[in-house]
């Protein structure tokens, strides 16, 4: 069962010295971040191609915001 394996993984994790809990700490966050700006780097380019600039951006913002 997958869960098996997550709950192995969570127990490893339990068993580790606080220093390399740091260290696994600060390479999935590392991970997290190489993915967070992948994806803004998709998103850039997907609002590029549909001519999506910072001001429409912002009027869709407000639009939300104070059409309440």
């Amino acid at each position: 069962m997958v869960h098996t394996n997550v709950d192995e993984i969570l127990r490893q994790i339990e068993e580790l010295s606080e220093e390399d809990r740091l260290v696994l700490e600060a390479r999935l966050t590392e991970l997290a971040e190489k993915e967070w700006k992948r994806e803004a780097a998709q998103a850039r380019q997907l609002a590029k191609e549909r001519r999506v600039d910072q001001a429409a951006i912002d009027r869709a913002v407000e639009e939300i915001r104070y059409s309440k």
